[in-house]
């Protein structure tokens, strides 16, 4: 038998053939729709993946993709990357965080910026490897920035899990961490709300993928049930994507609203318990949490618990963190663009004074924003 190559595992997912007859089979199923419909991927790597492969202009005129805030990076707001800032700038702090999150300006500048002046601002590729910072500066206090979506939380309380079992001192934590389901929610009461114009109604949800591996399909059940929304959690390959879009499709004209998964290779109903219950032990609900766009959604980012106090720095450093709200760049419509209120190339800063060497605005700085996407792969569409 031969070893298995690590392209086996997606060659076939970007098959133009598969692509293309998918493409046909939608085309075929959207004729007989009644009236066209928006589909919101909410994950960044949905954006990333609709736009490098040109899916778009394989769709019909009837279907159309409205971009989502599911981008961990675009999403922070200046508060707390200044809060960052802040805590990088003492002197006694090693200041640690995941990749693309060093880039996003706040009010005073980026992590980037802090380093440039002498921060001591580091990113990892796995939260795991601050135990080794913390092992060869054992006189420096280790302040974790973490961020993300239900995908990353788990590796956080897993260094959190060891940190306290091995009586670690020199380690501490700022969590950023947010949930989906909270601002899908948010997402449909505002257009429900304020929206007349159909073009911004969301119909349809693709739902994230490495997020439903440790959440499970379940989170996504209110959606059918009480906000009349069907959601199919599709994994990010282009084939994924299409089959999802048909199964979307095919749910309108069979007049059905449900919870479907396509990525059924790894999504499952329950999810990863084991990292579930990991969260749960050291994490609770914080009443409100900003997003950059969309504002303070209830319930929809974590925090510490009181008991662990002891290695929460934003308890800890409390009198130096800045509480001031923050405007983000008067001419950046980012906000609108995290809402899938706009469109990217909409923004008169978009590609000029805006681009991923000098961004002004969160969306422009992860290859996972929508603008940062439309950037690279403009083009295709």
């Amino acid at each position: 038998m031969s070893e298995l190559q690590l392209k086996d595992l997606y060659d076939g997912f970007r098959d133009p053939e598969v692509i293309s007859g998918f493409a046909k089979l939608i085309e075929q199923e959207a004729k007989k729709l009644k009236k066209p419909i928006n589909i919101m991927e909410v994950c960044g790597g949905h954006t990333h993946s609709i736009m490098k492969f040109g899916l778009p202009q394989l769709l019909p005129k009837n279907i159309n993709f409205i971009h989502g805030p599911g981008c961990p990076v675009c999403i922070m707001p200046k508060e707390r990357i200044d809060h960052a800032y802040a805590l990088a700038e003492q002197e006694d702090v090693i200041l640690l965080t995941l990749g693309d999150m060093i880039k996003v300006p706040g009010s005073r500048g980026s992590l980037q910026d802090a380093r440039a002046k002498g921060a001591d601002v580091r990113f990892l590729y796995s939260p795991l490897d601050a135990l080794k910072i913390a092992e060869e500066n054992p006189a420096k206090k280790i302040i974790f920035f973490a961020i993300g979506f239900e995908t990353t939380t788990p590796m956080t309380t897993a260094l959190i899990d060891i940190v306290l079992k091995r009586s670690i001192k020199n380690i501490f934590f700022h969590i950023n961490h947010v949930t989906v389901p909270e601002v899908m929610v948010e997402l449909i009461d505002s257009r429900d709300e304020h929206v007349d114009s159909y073009n911004n109604r969301i119909d349809a949800f693709l739902g994230p993928s490495h997020v439903s591996v440790i959440t499970g399909s379940k989170i996504y059940e209110e959606f059918p049930r009480k906000y009349n929304r069907p959601v199919v959690v599709a994994g990010f390959e282009p084939v994924d994507v299409m089959e999802a879009i048909l199964m979307i499709v095919k749910q309108f004209n069979e007049e059905r609203c449900e919870l479907e998964i396509e990525y059924k290779r790894l999504v499952t109903h329950d999810g990863n318990i084991k990292a579930q219950k990991l969260i749960e032990k050291y994490f609770e609900k914080a009443s409100l949490f900003k997003w950059r766009g969309l504002g303070n959604v209830p319930k929809s980012g974590y925090r510490l618990k009181s008991e662990y106090s002891a290695i929460d720095a934003e308890k800890i450093y409390a009198d130096i963190l800045p509480k001031d709200e923050i405007e983000d760049h008067k001419l950046c419509i980012c906000g609108d663009i995290l809402r899938g209120m706009a469109k990217p190339q909409e923004c008169t800063i978009f590609g000029t004074a805006c681009k991923p060497s000098t961004p002004l605005g969160s969306c422009m700085v992860s290859s996972e924003g929508a603008c940062a996407a439309y950037y690279k792969y403009g083009n295709l569409i």
